[in-house]
């Protein structure tokens, strides 16, 4: 089978980059045809997606749009698999090539901002559908910014592409949430399939004591990218109440980086001279191997995202060294996270600091309850298999080309 890649970027950034970083060469390696169709290269910080030897790359910046079409046209796909792209039109334009398969990684065209979240009166999870009432919501909520230019032009790029994911022949989505939110927004269940996948690790072997020394510090770590809606305000305004419930100190690791990394080291920086058991060190985007390397020191992944994510990768990735997680119970979160199994939900309706602290006293209390969270994580995690995805990925695209 002839497969094209459509993504707006060639780059590996955010969650988008890191799947197909992993689903094209395992397409290539599955005896298929594949080729990245994009618009743009940037973020220029990220490295370039890998593809397989060999595979056509054509991108709309450099070619041009219509002699991009016309590439794409004449390698003769027999099917594309899109991720998103920023343009409708171009959107419109690539669909006219071949039957089309569109994996949901956000809420695209489900929500004027793109994060489903309201701001005001408090940071909380928004559930509505996307319409023209969320102009209504758009101040008083917060929605997005001050703008309403901005407010207008994002609305519009929303509606054309709700539109045109009726055009797709097969939804995908990566959990019963975000599978649940295209259903409500009109489009077939028939069409919109959930095909859950996990990470592309080996799994870890690794087990936890049941007796720790109380002057031995829990290793917390946040992975992730660093902006307001991931919480890292919140885990860290968390700490002390942790600090003091456990009498034991905290070593927080934050690997990640984005807009609010400044803020959030001046907010460790305060509280780590307030609270001697408190420590945090900040290490910026740093490769995958030593992310690997955090997840096998850690004892906690701590996931303090306040808006709906739609699955939550990270929270895999570190299930595969036994890593438990706490997390607030917000989108598809609870679809891998179970309290009491692989490790603590706090209430996300709305998400509060102490809510977060509760729910990792819960999991660090006693080292018992730690070790046997543990024990499912690595139960779970095999739960969600990355050859799996790929297997039923390729049944999907065949039932859609035939």
């Amino acid at each position: 089978m002839r497969i094209a890649i459509l993504n707006w970027s060639n780059r590996r950034f955010g969650g988008t980059g890191t799947y197909l970083s992993t689903v094209m060469p395992a397409l290539g390696t599955a005896g298929h045809d594949v080729a990245l169709w994009h618009e743009v290269d940037r973020p220029s910080e990220h490295g370039i997606l890998p593809v397989p030897a060999a595979a056509p790359i054509w991108s709309v910046s450099t070619l041009g749009l219509e002699p991009a079409i016309d590439a794409l046209r004449e390698w003769q796909p027999d099917l594309l698999y899109a991720h998103g792209l920023l343009d409708p039109f171009v959107e419109k334009r690539a669909l006219e090539v071949a039957p089309a398969v569109f994996f949901a990684h956000d809420y695209y065209g489900t929500c004027i901002s793109g994060l489903k979240t309201f701001a005001n009166p408090v940071v909380t999870p928004c559930s509505r559908r996307f319409g023209w009432q969320c102009l209504l919501a758009y101040y008083p909520r917060r929605c997005g910014g001050l703008s309403p230019v901005t407010m207008v032009r994002q609305f519009r790029l929303q509606h054309d592409r709700l539109e045109l994911l009726a055009r797709y022949r097969a939804i995908v989505t990566h959990s019963t949430h975000m599978q649940q939110e295209y259903v409500k927004h009109g489009l077939a269940p028939s069409r919109v399939v959930n095909v859950r996948y996990g990470a592309h690790l080996k799994a870890c072997h690794r087990s936890f004591g049941t007796l720790r020394s109380k002057d031995q510090p829990w290793r917390l770590l946040f992975v992730g990218r660093m902006d307001r809606l991931k919480g890292g305000a919140e885990l860290l305004q968390a700490l002390p109440n942790v600090a003091r419930r456990l009498g034991q100190a905290l070593q927080l690791t934050f690997a990640g980086d984005g807009p609010e990394r400044t803020a959030w080291e001046s907010l460790a920086t305060r509280l780590c001279e307030g609270e001697s058991k408190i420590r945090a060190e900040f290490r910026g985007w740093i490769e995958r191997d030593a992310i690997e390397g955090l997840y096998a020191q850690s004892d906690l992944l701590v996931l303090p995202s306040l808006w709906p994510e739609p699955l939550a990768l990270v929270g895999l990735e570190a299930a595969r060294h036994h890593v438990p997680a706490v997390a607030f119970d917000v989108g598809g979160v609870s679809e891998w996270l179970t309290s009491g199994v692989n490790g603590i939900l706090a209430p996300g309706d709305p998400p509060t600091v102490e809510g977060l602290a509760t729910a990792i006293v819960a999991a660090l209390r006693d080292p018992a309850i730690h070790a046997r969270l543990a024990e499912g994580a690595g139960k779970r995690s095999a739960d969600f298999n990355f050859d799996l995805h790929v297997q039923q990925l390729l049944q999907l695209f065949e039932n859609v080309v035939q």
